[in-house]
C-alpha cells in the first residue's frame, strides 16, 4: 500500500512535469499552428540563464525568475516570430515543422557557447528549502513537486479560461485558421502573433526553470528533449486541442511510470529495457491505434486558392543547351575530383570521398521520402541502424558475403519500413511524422538493447566485402564500389521521380481526394515511397558499418538522423545534387571547415567575450540556422541559387543577342512568386 500511495503522489509530481510541457504544445499547435518540436530546447534557455544567474552567481531567485521567464522567455518568442514564423503563415505543415526541427538542433549549441553543460549540476530552485518534505500518511511530497503541481494546475486553468471567454483566445485561433480573412475582419495579425509566441514562450521558460527540481537538479539539453518527447504522447492523446485532456493524459503516464518503477522487479526484461522507453513505446501506439487520429487534418487556409502555385524546379524550367551544359561542367568537375583523390589524394582525402560517397547514399533516402513523398520521417537513422546491424551480424555470425549481407540488410529495412507505413496511411501532415518519431525512439530505446536485434550495445565487428578475386579492404577500391552503388541508386531515384510512381506521388502531394478520384492509390505510393526510403537508408547504413569496421548503436541514434534531415532540406531536398551536395558539406565541414577555422575564431573572440563553445555546438548552431532558411526558401539553398544563376544567365544571352531584360522574368523562390 505504501507504494501504491507513494507512486501515486510521486506519479502525479513527475506527470505535472509532462502535463506541463503537453500543455506548452497544444498551446503553441492551437495558437500558432506549430508542432513546436523545439519546446523542449526552448524551455532549456530559460533553465539555463536561470542555473547562471542563481546558482552560479548567486542572484536573487525572484530577480532571476523574473530574468528568464517575464523577460527572456517572451522575447524569444517574439524573435521566433518576427524572423521565421511569420513567413510561414499558411504555409504547408510540414514547412512549419523543419523549421522547428531547426530550431531544435541549433538552440543548444546557442546556449552552450556561453553555459558548460558539463559543470550544470546542484541547480538551485525557484522555491526556497525545495527538498523540504511534506508527508500525509504514506504519501509524501517536496516543496519543489508541490511547487510544479500547482504551477500546472495554474497554467491549465488561465489557458482554458483564455480559450473558452477571451476575445483575445479567438483571435489567436482565427489567426492561425485564416491570417488573411482574420485581417478583413479587423484582427492585427501581426500583433496577435507576436502575442501567441510570447505566451508560449511564456510557459516554456517557466518549465524550464521549474523541471530541474524533478530531474535530479541538472540543467542538460538532452533532459528537456527526452520529457518533452514524453510530453508529446499527452498532447497527442488531447488532439493537439484540448488542454484538460493533456493534463489528465500526462498526469496518467506519469502514474503508471512510477508504479511500474515501484513494482515491477528490477532484473525484469520488462523493468529493465520497457519501462524507460515507456512514453516512447505509448507514442508508437497511440498513433498506431487511436481512432481520432485518422479524421484530424490541419486546419487550411480558405484563401489559399488565391496563391499562385509554387515555382517548378530548375530542372524542368531550363533550357535544352544549359541542362547540357549544367551536365557537362559537373561531369567534368567530378571526374576532376576524382581523378585528383584516386591519383593525388592521401588517406584522409580518401576517407572523405568514401563517406561523402556514402552519405550521399543515406541522404538519397530522405530525397525519396520528403522530396518525392512531401513527407517528413525521423526514422532514418534507425533504418540506416537496422542495415548495419543486420548487415554486420550476419557477416560475422553467420559467415555469409558481406556484399550478400548489406543487401540483405536493406532488404530487411525495406520490409519494416513498409510494415511500419501500414498502420501509418491513415495518418496525415504532423501525426505521421510523430508516429515515424515514436518508432525511432521506441527502437532505440528498447530494441538496440537485445543482441538479437542488434548484438548487444557494444560494437558488433563488421568486415569488409570482397567478390571474388576483388579486395574491398582498400580505400580506393572501397570508393569505386560505394559511388557505383550511388550511380545505381540516383538512377532508381531519378526513374522513380520521373515515373508512374513519381506521377502518383506528386498527385497525392497536391490532393489525396482528387487523386483518388482518378484512381490513384494514395496508400500505395505511401507503403512504396516508406519502404524504397528505408532501404535505402538501410544500403547506406551496411555500406558505413563496413566501412568503418564496427557496428555501434550508439551511430544510429534518433538525433543524428533529424541532423541529417536538417542538412538535406536546407541544401536541397527534392534532387540527387541536394543529397550530394548536403553530403559534401557534411563530412567536410566536420573534417575540413571545423578544424581550420573554429580554433582561429576561438583564439580571436575569447579575449572579448569568453566562451565555451564545441566543436559539435558549432556544427549544430551552423546546420541548424541553414534549416531555418526554409521559412524562406522551401526549395532549399542549392535550387534558391541554381535558379539565381539560371536567370543571370539567361539574362546576359539575351542581351548579348540585343534583348531587353525587362522581357526576362527574374528568379523567384515560391514565397517571391506569392509576393509577385
Amino acid at each position: 500500500m505504501d507504494n501504491f500511495f507513494g507512486g501515486l503522489t510521486d506519479g502525479v509530481a513527475f506527470g505535472s512535469v509532462y502535463a506541463l510541457l503537453a500543455i506548452g504544445l497544444v498551446l503553441a499547435y492551437k495558437t500558432s499552428g506549430v508542432f513546436n518540436i523545439a519546446f523542449g530546447v526552448q524551455a532549456y534557455a530559460s533553465g539555463a540563464l536561470f542555473y547562471v544567474l542563481h546558482t552560479k552567481h548567486d542572484v536573487n531567485a525572484f530577480v532571476a525568475f523574473i530574468a528568464a521567464v517575464v523577460v527572456m522567455a517572451p522575447l524569444l518568442g517574439i524573435v521566433l516570430d518576427r524572423v521565421l514564423f511569420r513567413f510561414l503563415r499558411g504555409a504547408p505543415e510540414i514547412n512549419r515543422l523543419i523549421t522547428a526541427l531547426g530550431l531544435l538542433v541549433a538552440i543548444p549549441g546557442l546556449v552552450q557557447l556561453k553555459f558548460d553543460q558539463t559543470q550544470a549540476t546542484s541547480a538551485k530552485g525557484v522555491v526556497p528549502n525545495g527538498d523540504t518534505v511534506y508527508s500525509w500518511g504514506p504519501a509524501h511530497l517536496t516543496r519543489d513537486q508541490i511547487a510544479i503541481i500547482v504551477a500546472m494546475a495554474l497554467v491549465a486553468i488561465g489557458i482554458t479560461l483564455l480559450f473558452r471567454y477571451s476575445p483575445l483566445g479567438l483571435r489567436m485561433r482565427a489567426v492561425v485558421e485564416s491570417p488573411r480573412m482574420a485581417e478583413l475582419a479587423g484582427v492585427n495579425s501581426n500583433r496577435i502573433s507576436m502575442a501567441s509566441w510570447m505566451l508560449t514562450s511564456f510557459v516554456a521558460g517557466l518549465a524550464g526553470v521549474l523541471l530541474p527540481q524533478i530531474t535530479g537538479n541538472q540543467v542538460v539539453d538532452v533532459y528537456y528533449t527526452t520529457l518533452v518527447t514524453a510530453a508529446i504522447v499527452a498532447a497527442v492523446l488531447a488532439s493537439l486541442t484540448s488542454v484538460p485532456l493533456a493534463v489528465a493524459a500526462g498526469l496518467g503516464l506519469g502514474v503508471v511510470q512510477e508504479w511500474l518503477n515501484r513494482f515491477l522487479p528490477t532484473n525484469s526484461i520488462v523493468a529493465s529495457n520497457i519501462r524507460p522507453g515507456l512514453p516512447f513505446i505509448s507514442l508508437f501506439l497511440v498513433l498506431a491505434l487511436d481512432p481520432r487520429l485518422r479524421r484530424i487534418r490541419s486546419a487550411s487556409d480558405p484563401l489559399a486558392g488565391v496563391d499562385p502555385p509554387p515555382v517548378a524546379a530548375i530542372a524542368a524550367t531550363r533550357t535544352r543547351n544549359a541542362a547540357r551544359g549544367t551536365r557537362l561542367f559537373w561531369l567534368i568537375a567530378g571526374l576532376g575530383y576524382l581523378y585528383y583523390v584516386m591519383g593525388h589524394g592521401n588517406a584522409s582525402v580518401v576517407d572523405d570521398a568514401v563517406r561523402i560517397a556514402i552519405y550521399a547514399i543515406l541522404f538519397c533516402s530522405i530525397v525519396v521520402a520528403t522530396g518525392l513523398g512531401g513527407q517528413l520521417p525521423l526514422a532514418q537513422a534507425t533504418f540506416a541502424g537496422i542495415g548495419g546491424a543486420v548487415s554486420s551480424q550476419l557477416a560475422t555470425q553467420q559467415g555469409l558475403s558481406v556484399i550478400v549481407t548489406i543487401l540483405i540488410g536493406a532488404g530487411v529495412a525495406a520490409v519494416i519500413g513498409m510494415v511500419m507505413s501500414l498502420p501509418a496511411l491513415r495518418l496525415g501532415g504532423i501525426f505521421l511524422t510523430l508516429f515515424t518519431f515514436g518508432f525511432a525512439l521506441a527502437f532505440e530505446s528498447v530494441f538496440v538493447k537485445f543482441g538479437w536485434v542488434t548484438g548487444g550495445l557494444f560494437p558488433e565487428a563488421s568486415p569488409r566485402p570482397a567478390i571474388g578475386p576483388i579486395d574491398f579492404g582498400n580505400d580506393h577500391s572501397f570508393l569505386v564500389m560505394c559511388l557505383v552503388v550511388f550511380g545505381v541508386v540516383a538512377t532508381i531515384v531519378v526513374l522513380v521521380r520521373g515515373g508512374t510512381t513519381g506521377r502518383f506521388l506528386s498527385a497525392v502531394r497536391g490532393s489525396e481526394t482528387a487523386a483518388a478520384s482518378i484512381g490513384i492509390s494514395a496508400a500505395r505510393a505511401r507503403i512504396v515511397t516508406f519502404g524504397l526510403a528505408a532501404g535505402i537508408a538501410g544500403l547506406g547504413g551496411g555500406l558505413l558499418t563496413s566501412y568503418e569496421g564496427h557496428y555501434s548503436a550508439t551511430n544510429w541514434q534518433t538525433f543524428i538522423g533529424l541532423f541529417w534531415l536538417v542538412i538535406v532540406v536546407t541544401i536541397g531536398p527534392r534532387t540527387i545534387d541536394g543529397a550530394l551536395q548536403a553530403a559534401f558539406v557534411f563530412v567536410l565541414f566536420q573534417k575540413r571547415v571545423l578544424p581550420v577555422w573554429l580554433p582561429w575564431l576561438l583564439n580571436h573572440v575569447q579575449p572579448f567575450w569568453k566562451i565555451n563553445a564545441l566543436p559539435s555546438a558549432v556544427q549544430f548552431i551552423f546546420f541548424g540556422l541553414g534549416a531555418v532558411t526554409y521559412a524562406k526558401h522551401p526549395e532549399g539553398i542549392l535550387e534558391f541559387n541554381k535558379r539565381n544563376a539560371m536567370g543571370t544567365f539567361q539574362r546576359l544571352t539575351h542581351r548579348s543577342q540585343g534583348g531587353n531584360d525587362s522581357t526576362i522574368e527574374g528568379p523567384m523562390s515560391s514565397h517571391g512568386a506569392a509576393a509577385s
